[in-house]
């Protein structure tokens, strides 16, 4: 997968603040529901224009520092790469090398997860275990080279749901390492001009921290990853994303309020994280997630290309004034 690293900037935010402050527009709420099917997640994700947007206020935007933020927050995977795709052919790989079929499936070969179901999948469920244990519940616990028959108590399921996610995890990291995967636009840019104003930097990520470790040193650099003043990945709190338990930890070990934080996301998982912690949120929104309600976030943007952190300082000092 071939991403663009163009740094040119975009002239857009002036015009967009222009029109955050005279017009006070909102983003209309949309909705995002599932649905019962016993065979696959239906949920028909919305479309919208794949443009960058503001939004001043809404019922559970966070109100912002006047003073602007200290510290810049990324998530990992959809922000600092383009991920989700990479995980979703570790995880089939997972299924054919153990032979994991459910018996909803009508198929006669391994399970296999295709692009639309896992876009809405990995918007609705953070974390690879809870992902695996949403879906065999709906579809029936799977027999496999591990269980021959349909493991029944709580002990063999989690044995399963261990043994699938660390073998996926290790071909993830293969494909990681083959290093064909490079940092979304933008991305390490912004992390430098933020350590250079003498702001603190932050990743907080769900997935395992052996994944984003290795995704962080690979993708962002030995020395950026070591500059980090914050590093959470899932292992380190008890819930996942859209569970705010990730930021808050974030906002302590900093030793900062939600309101001095900037989080950056690309899913509405993310944003509900961060927005439930007290932190402001802006959006750089990959393909599977551009259509998702970000009616919450400050900004959304396609990527961070155009973006610099003299704009998200502006951009924040604006929405508090608008509100």
């Amino acid at each position: 997968m071939a991403l663009s690293t163009s740094s040119s900037v975009v002239p857009q935010l002036q015009h967009q603040h222009h029109f955050l402050l005279s017009s006070a527009a909102f983003i209309s709420r949309s909705s995002l529901s599932l649905s019962s099917n016993a065979v696959r997640l239906s949920l028909l994700p919305l479309r919208s224009k794949n443009r960058t947007t503001f939004s001043s206020s809404s019922s559970s935007v966070v109100k912002a520092s006047a003073n602007s933020f200290v510290a810049l927050i990324f998530d990992c995977d959809g922000v600092i790469l383009e991920s989700e795709d990479l995980h979703r052919q570790a995880y089939n790989d997972a299924f054919a090398f153990f032979n994991v079929r459910c018996p909803s499936s009508s198929s006669d070969k391994a399970l296999d997860w295709d692009i639309e179901f896992y876009d809405v999948l990995q918007n609705r469920i953070g974390g690879g275990k809870p992902k695996m244990r949403w879906y065999f519940k709906e579809h029936g616990w799977p027999t496999s080279t591990v269980f021959a028959t349909p493991p029944e108590s709580d002990a063999d399921r989690s044995k399963l749901i261990d043994i699938l996610q660390d073998w996926k995890t290790e071909r993830y990291q293969e494909i990681i390492k083959s290093g064909s995967v490079p940092p979304r636009p933008g991305v390490l840019r912004l992390m430098d001009e933020a350590k250079a104003s003498g702001k603190k930097l932050a990743v907080c990520s769900a997935a395992t921290k052996s994944s984003v470790i290795l995704t962080l040193e690979s993708l962002i650099g030995l020395d950026r990853f070591q500059g980090l003043d914050c590093f959470l990945a899932g292992d380190d709190v008890k819930e996942k994303k859209p569970d705010p338990s990730i930021y808050i930890a974030a906002a302590k070990k900093l030793g900062l309020s939600g309101e001095e934080c900037l989080v950056v996301e690309d899913s509405v998982i993310g944003l509900q994280a961060a927005t439930k912690a007290g932190m402001p949120c802006v959006i750089t929104h990959t393909s599977s997630t551009a259509n998702q309600d970000f009616t919450d976030a400050i900004a959304t943007y396609p990527d961070l290309s155009s973006v610099r952190l003299s704009d998200l300082e502006t951009l924040l000092q604006n929405v508090v004034a608008a509100t």
